[in-house]
């Protein structure tokens, strides 16, 4: 009898630079490990990879100059709106650098109280107390009168405070303005870039359906800039901060590398292994609120056989409905074969009342994210098994 279930480990590797081999060093990894932690591969392991090291081994950069030079390709009037941008040193701060630079006068429009992913930008008691509430347009002195006091509780920054020099340093004119309505940039800018993220197609169609020109993030180094990097699919959306002067942008040759490792790890094992890139994990914290998801998609690539959702039943209803009578060694059994017996699609079913309705990437890449963290763990590689396991798997 099988005894443990899920098994998630962290697998250390080199330090990967660019242009590194990174599907030898990945596999390696994983053969040295498996020798060091005497584990076997089974069918239906997975092995996951950060984006961050996809990026850095193929290169895949920006500088600052790079995205002031695409801006003002499409923005020739110097002149325009910046809406809803995080509110984040590491993903928007250097990309702002560079619109900055290729521009005479922003118009940055945030929403309030805080950024798409969670991030504050004033106080929600005060705002409560306040002549102003959602619907409210606010304007850059009506917020420095009202909630200038503002600072992040983690970062102890004020971000419109640390956007406005930064802008300024560029030698660009800014003015912020307040509103949970994207339209309320036409009151000063014909030319928008739209900066959301999980609802980019749906801003940029409604401006241009009003007029504007406009373009999202996702639509900025979507081609190089003479020998510089690009993303074809998502533009500037999911990059970092690497210099004060570069970006790594989302990762490009993630299918490629998927394939190429899966192949490898097939002909020196013999099983069947399922292999993704993630990026950012998609959930909530309940304490900062912040939603991890800042990337455009939890995984860029991946294996076919992480396609598709959860067919999972819900044991406790089932042990509380079905088998309500039913104790101990004989409700396992009864719980098991209704396992063994359940339909291919479980769809709108209320036996699986209860059960996690997400995509199979978006659930594994947040197991993956939690595990390997954003700090200093080295763990860039996460191997796991029994994953597709349920309990009718002895």
């Amino acid at each position: 009898m099988r005894c443990v279930g899920t098994v998630v480990r962290g697998i250390r590797t080199p330090i990967i630079k660019e242009n590194d081999d990174l599907a030898t060093i990945v596999v390696d990894s994983l053969m040295q490990a498996k020798e060091a932690e005497r584990f076997e591969f089974r069918d239906k392991d997975i092995v996951a990879i950060t984006e961050a090291v996809v990026g850095i081994s193929e290169g895949n950069y920006v500088t600052v100059d790079d995205v002031a030079a695409d801006v003002q390709k499409k923005f020739p009037s110097k002149n325009i709106g910046v809406t809803n941008p995080i509110l984040s040193r590491n993903r928007f701060s250097i990309i702002l650098k560079g619109i900055a630079r290729g521009m005479d006068k922003i118009t940055l429009l945030t929403s309030f109280p805080a950024d798409e992913v969670g991030n504050g930008i004033l106080d929600e008691e005060i705002l409560e107390k306040s002549e102003y509430h959602l619907g409210s347009t606010i304007s850059e002195a009506e917020y420095y009168e009202t909630f200038a006091s503002w600072i992040h509780p983690f970062t102890g920054i004020n971000m419109i405070d640390f956007y406005r020099e930064l802008i300024e340093s560029e030698d660009c004119e800014v003015e912020f303005v307040f509103s949970n309505d994207v339209k309320t940039i036409f009151d000063y800018s014909n030319d928008v870039l739209t900066c959301d993220i999980h609802t980019r197609e749906k801003t940029t169609k409604l401006l241009k359906d009003l007029g504007a020109n406009v373009y999202g993030l996702h639509q900025v180094l979507t081609e190089p800039i003479g020998d510089s990097g690009f993303n074809p699919d998502f533009g500037l959306l999911g990059s970092n901060k690497a210099t004060e002067e570069r970006l790594k942008l989302f990762p490009k040759t993630g299918d490629t590398l998927v394939m190429d490792v899966q192949k490898r790890l097939i002909d020196l094992t013999g099983k069947q292994i399922e292999v993704m890139v993630y990026g950012d994990g998609a959930f909530k914290d309940p304490v900062g609120k912040i939603w991890e998801l800042a990337d455009p998609v939890v995984s860029p690539a991946h294996t076919d056989g992480l396609i598709g959702t959860p067919n999972e039943i819900k044991l406790k209803y089932v042990s509380d409905n079905k088998f309500a009578d039913l104790k101990g060694d004989e409700l396992k059994e009864a719980i098991k074969n209704e396992i063994r017996q359940k339909d291919n699609d479980l769809t709108g079913k209320m036996i699986t009342e209860g059960t996690t309705p997400r995509v199979l990437t978006d659930l594994i890449g947040s197991l993956c994210d939690l595990t390997s963290g954003s700090g200093d763990k080295g763990t860039p590689v996460i191997f796991i098994q029994g994953y597709f396991d349920n309990l009718a798997d002895d």
